[in-house]
């Protein structure tokens, strides 16, 4: 890759891996429907000017169904129990086990219109992903956090239909476009619950720093570096951060917040890291007849700034 490329590439493992850091610091003292309306008010006040500018607003108007059904799915759910479970667990054990979803991902795929076949090498995959998570819900959580484990489940089985959403009934559209409205779809849906459930007193330094971090930054910034990363270094190795923002998690948690990190982490995350790997690598033919592994089942195409497609490109 070019020096641009790394560049993006370290920038968005990073940017994409401090979310859960920051939720942890926001939830301690804003309800989960709070940071929603907050996180995705001031991301959309940033991005939705830029794709009225590109023109990028306008094709989505006609599209207003699955751009809503996207919009619940992949931002209004899943950001919703994320604040909730980390009212409950440590932010690196919430990271770890959001890196379940290339599993689910690869198991969408399996029934998808493709038709891909299940294959001894994704069936190990899936076998040691799932090893990996029942071992940190087994000697990491436990059985007190039941509810915690539920919305954790609902975030990733989230994260892995949005871009199905997204492939199947958005892909011609611009992506840019497409995240501002989303993200403004669910500010203006949060608002009731946000307001009525915000602080009566402004809260502390830390968390307004956390939350205006999280919305600029990890959002609003992020797609924008997401999108230039796609279009210099190409989709197949764009995906790869989906393996390093876990271990950035784990990093922040334990550094920063002094959460635990123990062998039974470490075992976790390596299972659910290789399987992830395993089940989601595709094998797709050249024009030279040579095979690499390609894309992340599920996973929709992404566009680069004007709307074009970056040959096939993937999203996360």
């Amino acid at each position: 890759m070019s020096r641009r490329g790394w560049l993006l590439f370290v920038a968005m493992g990073v940017i994409w891996g401090i979310p859960y850091l920051l939720i942890k610091v926001a939830v301690a003292e804003l309800a989960p429907s709070t940071l929603v309306l907050v996180r995705t008010a001031l991301a959309a006040a940033l991005l939705l000017p830029i794709a009225l500018a590109r023109g990028q607003v306008r094709p989505l108007l006609a599209r207003w169904w699955p751009l809503v059904l996207f919009t619940v799915v992949e931002i209004c759910i899943p950001w919703l129990l994320l604040g909730f479970a980390e009212q409950r667990l440590s932010s690196s054990l919430t990271g770890l086990l959001i890196a379940a979803v290339p599993l689910i991902g690869a198991l969408i795929g399996l029934g998808g219109p493709a038709g891909e076949r299940l294959g001894a090498r994704r069936l190990v995959g899936l076998l040691l992903g799932a090893a990996g998570v029942a071992a940190l819900v087994g000697f990491e959580v436990g059985a007190g956090d039941s509810r915690a484990i539920a919305a954790i489940a609902g975030v990733v089985v989230c994260y892995a239909v949005g871009p199905v959403i997204l492939s199947r009934s958005l892909s011609d559209l611009p992506q840019l476009g497409t995240v501002a409205l989303a993200l403004g779809l669910a500010a203006v849906a949060y608002i009731p619950a946000g307001v009525a459930q915000a602080p009566s007193s402004w809260p502390s330094a830390e968390v307004v720093a956390a939350v205006v971090v999280l919305s600029v930054v990890c959002t609003a910034l992020a797609f924008l570096l997401f999108f230039a990363l796609i279009a210099e270094v190409g989709p197949a190795r764009s995906v790869v951060i989906t393996y390093v923002n876990p271990a950035v998690a784990v990093l922040l948690g334990v550094t920063l917040l002094d959460e635990a990190f123990t062998v039974v982490t470490a075992v976790g995350f390596t299972l659910i890291l290789l399987g992830s790997v395993l089940a989601t690598g595709r094998r797709r033919g050249r024009d030279d007849g040579s095979t690499e592994v390609c894309d992340v089942p599920g996973a929709p195409v992404a566009k680069n700034a004007q709307g074009a497609r970056p040959r096939d490109a993937v999203n996360k």
